[in-house]
C-alpha cells in the first residue's frame, strides 16, 4: 500500500473532519467516507478516524 495515498486518507478525514476508508480498486486506490461504503463491494485497506490518533482499524 502506497504510504502517499496513506497520507492523503489520513489529511483528508480531518480536513473534512469524518471518518474516511482507504480501499483498493481494479485500478489502484480510493478513499470515501466510512458511512456511505458498504463492505461487501470494496477490499478496504485502512480507516482513518479524525477522532483517534491513527488508523481505526
Amino acid at each position: 500500500m502506497s504510504f502517499l495515498a496513506q497520507d492523503h486518507a489520513y489529511q483528508l478525514a480531518h480536513t473534512v473532519m469524518t471518518p474516511v476508508t482507504l480501499f483498493r480498486t481494479d485500478g489502484g486506490l480510493g478513499v470515501l467516507p466510512s458511512a456511505g461504503l458498504d463492505d461487501d463491494e470494496i477490499e478496504a485497506l485502512a480507516e482513518y478516524d479524525p477522532f483517534e490518533s491513527g488508523p481505526a482499524l
